[in-house]
């Protein structure tokens, strides 16, 4: 089936549907590599892959040091390789350890090499954080069609990453349940009928908290989030909301939208993913259970869509749409997200690299809940700004705002 490209009006290429038919996907497998296949975004991945009926197949598993859980999922699903990132922990791997026809490669370096090789059809970049950007970069040189899960990428490089995209037809395809939405929904105007995109957010488990008990906040509190199955960086940002800040930096430079067309509201029950709302008044909004599969398959699958193991909703059972502007006050680091998405250059660079340094901090027990989004602010304002950063630029100054959260609390 073709596939249209319609530009944004700042250039971004947006990919849609053309010609529709009663065809379904391609009867051979796409080869998919995982990167970051023990997180709980590799292993929803990996569910996806089971159920798809040999339509995707697992070609190549990447773990940083999860050595038994990454030995187990390629016992069970025999991927042509499984690289492992940490060469200590790779050491732990033993004669007879992967299955028969799977290989085993080392180091960063031979993740690049492979996720650019001919063999792999789609790449699923899962792995959380800055250190995510790197593998991504990889494939994207490659013209890879890219899942996208890592919203890091795009935080600390958006415009570097969508200008190469651009230039060697590599694509991307949101896996956030929210840019999966926005991906979704904006299929139904064209970019110039867009009035502005709204990225929903659970609010948290500190929803209803007052702000002067946020600062007692425990660990442990913040890692029991309400609706979602996540990673423990993931669920502390998804606390402080600082994950709806780095939403918003991703969505200006995914949709190719200013700043002032993004809007956050709070929507407890993690059923409306997110809306966009065109000119004339329609909104138009994705709804389904919080399940990452349904977006993870979505991205795998695109353009088509075929039957998944994602839940589905039960209009017959009594429910509530709930929704709410978030507290500033409260949870400050929604404006910081406007803030570094409305500036562009080196200010997501330096929000996403000092929160993965001060939720570092807070699950140590170095910095209290609030300390977090203090501490991003002030490093947002007070850093060395470039309007137009390079990778290295960019590189660097993650680099300084990790040493500066150091100052806070080094642990």
């Amino acid at each position: 089936m073709p596939v249209s490209h319609r530009e944004s009006s700042d250039g971004h290429r947006l990919d849609c549907p053309a010609d529709r038919d009663e065809a379904t996907a391609p009867s051979h497998g796409l080869r998919v590599a995982v990167l970051g296949s023990t997180g709980s975004i590799g292993t929803s991945t990996l569910d996806v892959i089971a159920a798809s009926e040999g339509r995707l197949v697992p070609h190549l598993l990447a773990a940083h040091t999860s050595i038994a859980l990454v030995l187990e999922q390629a016992q069970r699903l025999r991927p042509r390789w499984v690289v492992v990132t940490d060469p200590a922990a790779a050491g732990e791997i033993g004669p007879g350890a992967l299955p028969e026809g799977t290989r085993l490669a080392v180091g960063p370096e031979a993740l690049d090499e492979l996720v650019a090789g001919p063999e792999v059809d789609r790449v699923v970049s899962a792995i959380v954080g800055a250190a995510g950007l790197r593998s991504t970069w990889a494939a994207i040189e490659a013209g890879k069609t890219v899942a996208l899960a890592n919203k890091e990428t795009l935080v600390m490089a958006g415009p570097l990453v969508m200008r190469r995209a651009a230039e060697t037809g590599a694509r991307i395809i949101p896996v956030d349940s929210e840019h999966s939405a926005i991906h979704q929904a904006l299929a139904c105007g064209r970019p110039g009928e867009v009035c502005r995109i709204v990225l929903t957010a659970s609010g948290g488990p500190f929803r209803t908290r007052s702000r002067e008990s946020l600062a007692e906040v425990t660990p442990a509190e913040a890692l029991r989030h309400p609706t979602w199955s996540m990673g423990r960086k993931i669920t502390v940002d998804s606390a402080t909301m600082m994950n709806k800040a780095l939403e918003l930096i991703e969505a200006r430079w995914l949709f190719g939208l200013p700043a002032e067309k993004l809007a956050v509201v709070v929507h407890p029950q993690s059923i409306v993913h997110s809306l966009v709302e065109f000119v004339d008044g329609a909104v138009i909004a994705q709804l389904s259970p919080p399940d990452m599969r349904l977006p993870i398959q979505y991205a795998l699958d695109h353009p088509y869509r075929m039957a998944g193991p994602a839940r589905r909703l039960d209009f017959t059972a009594t429910m509530r749409l709930d929704f709410e502007a978030p507290d500033l006050d409260r949870f400050p680091a929604v404006r910081l997200g406007h803030e570094a998405a409305a500036r562009g250059g080196t200010a997501g660079a330096v929000l996403n690299a000092a929160n993965e340094e001060a939720v570092r901090g807070f699950l140590a027990g170095g910095l209290r809940f609030t300390d977090i989004a203090e501490v991003c602010g002030r490093l947002l304002d007070e850093h060395p700004f470039q309007e137009h950063p390079t990778l290295d630029d960019v590189r660097r100054l993650d680099a300084w705002a990790r040493q500066e959260v150091c100052k806070w609390a080094c642990v």
